[in-house]
């Protein structure tokens, strides 16, 4: 059996690497590794490899970055010639970004079945292109990777075939149980860069509706840099972000009071979130991982996908309409936080890739 896993970005090297090593337990299975390049930069995308154990690409796309069609139209081309060299049984795909829709539509074309890993996620913003990429996938697959309760919801609600959807936790929480104790042990992040437990805030920022916004780029690094009279700010400084800094002018001036650094490998980001007092981001990824270590996050978005994390108060919307509003909503954020237990078994309890691994093998779902 043959399966051929395509990645592009970070989140999807962590899920990849949890599924990779349940993958590989399996002597019958043979699995091909595809990179897109999506994410070119050496600290984005090379040191993942190294830190998560993920074997070295089998191909690598090289294919960078472009405006949304000609990215996707690129990795669609390349795709689709290595899926005719390899001819796999399965293609599995992660999440929302390009490579992931280029991964599905490749496939679909070459009618050979497609499983989504982390399906049936909605922001119901069709202006995301995460939003329209994760539907259109999930509309492709054959097998669709719910997991929470609510993305199975999401997807009963749209028709999609019961048969296909499995609800099986969340691959990233996995990773977090693998990797968090190896972070402990093997960053010095803390030190290299002064910092002490409890003691900043940790931001992240890197979508397209942040960053291609000028008013609301503005309004969000100017909210962190009045955040910084009360509390450090560390910002691992996205290539698209820095980009857009640059563009709009405000580079130097956020430089004097954010502590802008490049960005980091897996287990550094991890030590980052588990020691900060609060997490400011617009990562999907971050938010959940600012979960699994029990940090408390503000989302600088109008909405998220992971409205669980909201419902039990570990996670707070902030909209970034100007400076104050970003400000005020995070400078609340350390004193008016209020969580609740976590129920039992939320995110599958780090038995997502097994549970993956056993449907793709199970004859009941061939073809």
């Amino acid at each position: 059996m043959k399966i051929l896993t395509i990645v592009g970005a970070r989140p999807q090297f962590i899920k990849a690497a949890a599924i990779s090593r349940s993958l590989n337990s399996h002597l019958e299975i043979q699995e091909v590794l595809v990179h897109t390049g999506q994410h070119y930069d050496e600290n984005m995308s090379d040191v993942f490899f190294q830190e998560l154990e993920i074997a070295t690409p089998n191909y690598h796309l090289g294919i960078g970055s472009y405006t949304h069609g000609a990215q996707t139209g690129r990795m669609l081309e390349a795709i689709e010639q290595v899926l005719l060299q390899e001819s796999p049984d399965w293609v599995l795909v992660y999440g929302d970004t390009n490579s992931t829709l280029a991964g599905a539509i490749a496939a679909v074309k070459l009618h050979i079945s497609v499983a989504h890993v982390e399906a049936g996620l909605r922001s119901f913003n069709r202006r995301m292109p995460e939003e329209i990429n994760r539907v259109l996938t999930d509309h492709t697959a054959d097998l669709l990777f719910a997991p929470t309760a609510a993305a199975v919801a999401n997807l009963n609600q749209e028709g999609i075939s019961q048969q296909k959807i499995h609800l099986v936790g969340d691959v990233m929480y996995d990773a977090a149980l693998d990797y968090g104790v190896k972070a402990e042990q093997k960053s010095s992040i803390l030190e290299h860069l002064g910092l002490s437990s409890q003691k900043y805030l940790l931001a992240t920022i890197h979508r397209a509706e942040n960053t291609d916004n000028p008013a609301r780029l503005r309004a969000i690094f100017m909210g962190l840099t009045a955040v910084t009279q009360n509390i450090p700010v560390v910002l691992p400084l996205h290539p698209r972000t820095r980009a857009a800094l640059l563009r709009e002018g405000l580079l130097e001036d956020v430089g004097k009071s954010l502590q802008l650094i490049e960005p980091v490998g897996y287990l550094d980001m991890v030590m980052l979130e588990k020691n900060a007092r609060l997490i400011a981001t617009d990562s999907g990824g971050v938010q959940k991982e600012a979960f699994f270590y029990r940090v408390p996050c503000i989302t600088l978005r109008e909405e998220t996908e992971w409205v669980e994390l909201v419902e039990l108060g570990w996670n707070r919307l902030v909209p970034p309409l100007d400076a104050p509003t970003v400000a005020n909503g995070i400078l609340d954020g350390f004193v008016s936080f209020s969580s609740s237990e976590v129920p039992d078994g939320l995110y599958g309890g780090g038995l997502a890739a097994s549970k993956i691994v056993h449907l793709l093998t199970k004859d009941s779902i061939w073809k």
